[in-house]
């Protein structure tokens, strides 16, 4: 799918990721909605803003009526609050409720949009985390596991009407959601990945080394993973 001359909404645009991916489509002639929570922290010109809770079936169905043109979907708006599984269940619910649910809301909402405008595309952020558990962010690893097996199904569900699906796995990133980790992305390098695979019609865009690494060992027996990871979180 060809940028220039796009129509893109992308979720959570007022900071991290989000806010590269609005400013960079923008750059690559593409107009754009972007839309937070509070759209006044939007700090980027030549976008239009608009107020979204992805976790508000109400505010998505108001979005998705308000950008009838769209024909990129990018969902970048997520949380981690840093929840074992067997943690604060509430916590547990919030992060499924935005990474799956919310995500999801999207898809569904915005699906006929793109239809009418010919098929388009869907991304949805997700993470190397999709791939692995680490053990005090459970519950963000099973919602994105959850985020990147919804991209495979929605695939082949939207094929019919020409929309690509395309999920952005990456490592830890300059972000707030990344505060404290060490050896971070940064975020406009993981916004210009994400969008060189859409216009490549990538099913997966990888953007690290510590996550293609992540990825192989998928292939492999489990155990000799986290081994590995259990010495690393005891260097």
């Amino acid at each position: 799918m060809q940028i220039n001359g796009a129509t893109a909404l992308v979720t959570g645009a007022n900071r991290g990721i989000g806010r590269h991916l609005a400013a960079q489509l923008a750059e690559r002639g593409a107009k754009v909605y972007a839309t937070a929570r509070r759209p006044e922290t939007i700090d980027l010109d030549g976008v239009e803003k608009l107020a979204l809770d992805i976790t508000d079936p109400e505010s998505v169905t108001a979005v998705a009526r308000a950008a009838q043109d769209v024909d990129l979907l990018v969902n970048n708006a997520g949380i981690n609050t840093l929840t074992p599984l067997l943690g604060d269940l509430d916590q547990v619910h919030a992060e499924m409720n935005t990474n799956f649910w919310g995500t999801l809301s999207m898809a569904r909402a915005f699906a006929p949009v793109l239809a009418t405008n010919g098929g388009g595309a869907i991304v949805t952020i997700a993470s190397g985390a999709s791939w692995m558990a680490m053990p005090d962010a459970g519950a963000y690893a099973v919602s994105k596991a959850a985020a990147w097996n919804m991209s495979n199904a929605l695939r082949w569900e939207l094929a019919g009407q020409g929309t690509s699906v395309i999920s952005v796995h990456l490592g830890a990133t300059d972000t707030d959601m990344g505060h404290g980790t060490l050896d971070k992305n940064d975020p406009a390098d993981v916004a210009r990945a994400a969008l060189d695979g859409v216009e490549q019609d990538d099913y997966e865009v990888v953007v690290d080394a510590q996550t293609r690494m992540v990825k192989e060992w998928l292939a492999k027996d489990p155990k000799g993973f986290y081994a590995l990871v259990t010495q690393l979180l005891r260097a």
